[in-house]
């Protein structure tokens, strides 16, 4: 059917780009942008600010029992022209992207009652179609009858200095080393976790853009879309 909206979802590895692709196709398609990847980053930070996460390792009943206290929306900002993620009413965009709430994130999103919380919101954001969502099983778990399913990967060195580069620009003291190191310990982290551990769906696309640029994977992504749209 002509015009009608669709779930795009897209899965994959830490760093490779999932968040840039998924804007630049919602922005293209005027379809919403959700970033699940922010929300269990929302949580982390809110642990870490609240003693939740400490060198003994995370107080997962506290964790538990403090989720009803997490408050997770997206605000778009008119000046950027970004959505902006909002932690219990304070913008916290910047704050999750740092190296320390990277290092916890996929601890934090390996427990089951943190992602059951997250899916049921998400699910609510996409119950009218019509959006982009990106994470880790978006296309398995969250929205498994998507029409359209993408798994994006790239060498683990590749994605390493791309975060690198990015939080360089933002002013942080990194290590390339230390990032890489983080990014290698995710992948396993996420591949081994009981619940929702990342996989590829079954139907889904896979897109290595270790060495593509993103105007490539627009083409790329071009096509398929035209290609499933014509058979709604």
């Amino acid at each position: 059917m002509k015009g009608k909206k669709i779930i795009i979802a897209i899965d994959g590895y830490s760093s490779t780009g999932k968040s840039s692709f998924a804007k630049k196709i919602a922005q293209k398609l005027g379809y919403i942008y959700v970033d699940t990847g922010a929300m269990y980053r929302a949580v982390t930070l809110y642990c870490i600010e609240n003693n939740l996460i400490n060198d003994c390792g995370l107080n997962v009943d506290k964790i538990i029992e403090n989720l009803k206290e997490i408050s997770i929306e997206f605000v778009f900002n008119n000046k950027n022209e970004k959505s902006e993620t909002f932690l219990n009413g304070k913008n916290v965009e910047n704050k999750i992207r740092n190296v320390e709430v990277s290092n916890h994130v996929s601890a934090i999103s390996a427990i089951s009652e943190v992602r059951t919380q997250m899916v049921a919101l998400q699910r609510e954001i996409g119950k009218n179609k019509g959006i982009v969502m990106d994470g880790r099983d978006i296309g398995t778990v969250v929205f498994p009858d998507a029409e359209i399913k993408i798994f994006m990967t790239a060498k683990p060195e590749i994605r390493a200095t791309r975060r690198y580069t990015e939080l360089l620009q933002k002013g942080e003291n990194v290590s390339l080393r230390e990032i890489e190191k983080n990014i290698r310990e995710r992948d396993y982290i996420d591949a081994h976790r009981d619940t929702s551990p990342l996989k590829k769906a079954s139907d889904a696309i896979i897109l290595d853009n270790s060495d593509i640029s993103i105007d490539e994977q627009m083409q790329w992504f071009e096509n398929i879309f035209q290609s499933v749209i014509k058979k709604q």
